[in-house]
């Protein structure tokens, strides 16, 4: 096997995935690790995982870091702490013994993958939510603040809205809908409802990504009509598409022209319970939003990108 290789690696609050391409765009491996959100597992465990990664895509091909041509590390909380940035930023030259690389933040994974590096938006709402966008040489995200106060539309954001319910349900504060007895089901209660405390804040548990994956909880309880689970998916629509409109206005979109927008992440596994909610928001901050479906996953997004920021660099 000869040619150029480009490496992309999405790293995530729940799985960080990697890809290789070659020239023409083909992918030629690809595999999965754990999370790389360095506030969960540290500097030290996010070189373990992008290591161990690397290590198994490049196997797959009997290749060596060596014939990386470009690589670029989309990371979670990149750009959000000026000291850990620095750190993050370091890591892959360990890991691929040379300088052919770039790090940002994941979210430009998604918008790489999602538009093949077209200009445009992309709203991701997986663990975390955030959004992304390019206009010519204008960049710009919003969102994407953290758990403990942003996040707004994401999975853990949909998760800890559907805790609270059930809280409110079985205080009597809610009338108890599907929720409650969904949770209560996946969490195996017994007879005291507050057993849920040590799901969520007991030793080795509720973890961001495991809390996270409580989410299909609250879409089964919509779909199974509970109207509190559905007005947490209408108000996360909202919130990302308020994302949405900050992005099309930080980009000097005129009045009018059209605005390419896609979106990534687990959170719109839920079909029409999101994406409803989030289509009639955008229409009514602007008509100019033209949504397109995702081209390519974030990981291959991020090989795109290697492959881009190579060519421009030549």
């Amino acid at each position: 096997m000869t040619g150029a290789l480009y490496l992309g690696v999405d790293g995530g609050g729940t799985k960080t995935r990697f890809a290789v391409i070659d020239e023409a765009g083909t992918l030629l491996a690809e595999a999965q690790r754990g999370t790389t959100y360095h506030p969960q597992i540290g500097l030290e465990g996010v070189n373990t995982v992008l290591a161990e990664g690397t290590a198994e895509v490049l196997a797959q091909m009997r290749r060596t870091p060596a014939d990386i041509t470009h690589a670029f590390f989309g990371l979670p909380a990149y750009g959000e702490d000026s000291r850990a940035t620095r750190a993050l930023q370091a890591i892959p030259a360990r890991v691929l013994g040379h300088a052919r690389y770039a790090c940002d933040n994941d979210m430009v994974c998604g918008w790489a993958g999602s538009l093949a590096c077209a200009d445009g938006i992309n709203i991701i709402a997986g663990t975390g939510s955030m959004g992304y966008g390019r206009r010519g040489t204008r960049a710009a995200r919003a969102g994407g603040w953290g758990e403990a106060f942003s996040d707004e539309g994401s999975a853990y954001w949909i998760a800890i809205q559907g805790l609270n319910a059930f809280s409110r349900m079985s205080d009597g504060r809610l009338p108890r809908g599907p929720l409650h007895a969904i949770l209560r089901e996946h969490f195996q209660l017994g007879d005291d409802d507050l057993d849920i405390c040590a799901h969520v804040y007991g030793e080795d548990v509720g973890s961001r990504g495991e809390l996270a994956r409580l989410s299909p909880c609250v879409s089964r309880a919509a779909q199974a009509g509970d109207a509190v689970a559905a007005a947490i998916f209408e108000q996360a629509g909202r919130e990302l598409a308020a994302i949405a409109d900050a992005l099309r206005v930080a980009l000097g979109f005129a009045p009018g022209e059209r605005v390419p927008l896609s979106w990534s992440g687990g959170a719109f596994s839920a079909g029409e319970l999101l994406m409803r909610p989030f289509q009639a928001a955008l229409q009514a901050a602007s008509p100019a939003f033209e949504l397109h479906t995702p081209l390519h996953p974030p990981h291959y997004g991020a090989a795109l990108y290697a492959r881009m920021l190579a060519a421009t660099a030549a």
